[in-house]
This record gives structure tokens, sequence and C-alpha cells, in this order.
């Protein structure tokens, strides 16, 4: 069976690349980051989602302590209502929410698991439709590291299923997947239900209502 890591947030998005990269036969390992996010109800639930689909998980514990948004400096509050673009990283076109490298590191540590354990694929949930605007989210940067990875030995590939689906559609495919839904997070807040009015939660939000499904999440 092919081996795979898979890039395991917790969110919508991973978790049904997850189970997308188990339906095409691969043998998945998880690899999830507490990276000094604000909170860990997502992490707690790809730990969940990962256990449920039968994988194996690691969690890599990292410190960015440079890192000063507001998704890791719990002085700061979290945007709401669309109101993301008003950066702290001094660049209007960056929304508060983004975590400078995050997902080049990500990645990285991901290449050097896919090494160890014989792994030719990564798969991550990135998308470039409905997403808050991230530089790290793009086809362009994808197809730029896919490239650098050409050059090593083991030749991994970067696969992105997701990358340019709508999020209806991917709600679509998480249910014909069978995607544990309620037991993912999306939500920037760690409060004991999803706040509904951070960027995530408008996205994710809007993804069911345009495929006509309710959230399991918010049962």
């Amino acid at each position: 069976m092919k081996k795979a890591v898979v890039l395991l947030s917790g969110g919508l998005d991973s978790s049904t690349v997850l189970y997308w990269a188990i339906d095409k036969g691969y043998d998945c390992s998880c690899l999830l980051f507490d990276y000094g996010q604000r909170h860990k109800k997502e992490l707690k639930g790809a730990a969940k989602i990962a256990s449920l689909a039968g994988c194996t998980y690691k969690i890599v514990k990292i410190s960015l302590p440079w890192a000063t948004g507001s998704l890791t400096d719990k002085a700061q509050k979290i945007p709401y209502n669309n109101k993301l673009l008003t950066s702290v990283h001094g660049q209007s076109s960056l929304p508060s929410t983004y975590v400078p490298g995050r997902n080049t590191i990500f990645i990285s540590y991901a290449v050097s698991y896919a090494e160890s354990i014989g792994a030719k694929t990564i798969f991550i949930g990135a998308n470039a439709v409905d997403y808050s605007g991230y530089p790290d989210c793009r086809p362009r940067y994808y197809g730029a590291f896919d490239r650098l990875l050409q050059t090593l030995p083991g030749k991994i590939e970067i696969k992105t299923p997701l990358l340019k689906l709508s999020k209806d559609g991917i709600v679509k495919l998480a249910c014909k997947l069978k995607v544990p839904l309620k037991h993912t997070w999306s939500c920037y807040g760690g409060g004991n239900v999803p706040c509904g009015v951070c960027d995530s939660c408008l996205f994710r939000a809007k993804g069911f209502n345009l495929a006509k499904i309710e959230d399991p999440a918010s049962l």
C-alpha cells in the first residue's frame, strides 16, 4: 500500500483530505502541530479524527516566539465579521490571523517524516477559493514547493486535492467520504462552541449553507 503523510489540523479541510487519501488507497500517517496556537480544541479534534480513521498520528510541539499574529498572541483579539484585513504584520493585504511561514514549516517537518517512513506523498488541505488570503494557500506556492521536493532523493510530492474546490464542494465531498464532521473544529476561538462570527466560522457556515447540509458540529 502507498504510504502518505497527512498534515492534519482537525478542521474541515484537513479532515476531508485525510479521508480522501484513505479512499484513494493510501496508508496515512498524520502529523499534528502544537505551535503555540491560542487554543487546543482543533488539535484535540485532529487526534480524535485520526483515531477514528484508524491512522497513526504524531503531535509535534514547536515554538514560534516571533509570531505576533492573533492566532498565537492571546493579548490580541480575534477579528470578527470579515474584518481580518487589518494585519499586525504591517501589510494590509495580510490578515492578523496569518502565521508567518507556518505551512512552510509544517511541510518541512512532513518531508522529514515522509523520508523516515518511506512515504512518497504529502497531503495538505490547502484551499485557494474560500480562504482568508494567506499567501501559503495559493497554487503557485505549492507548485514551487513541489518542484523543490523533486530535487531530493525521495522525490516526494505534495498533493492538494481541495486547492481549487469551493467550500460547499468540500462539505459535499466530506459527507460523501463520511468524515466525522461533528469532531472537526474550524473556529479561531477556543470556546465551548464555535463563535460563528470569525472568518473561519463564516467560511464554514457559507459552505454548509450552500451545500444545504446541516453542520453536525453546530448541533
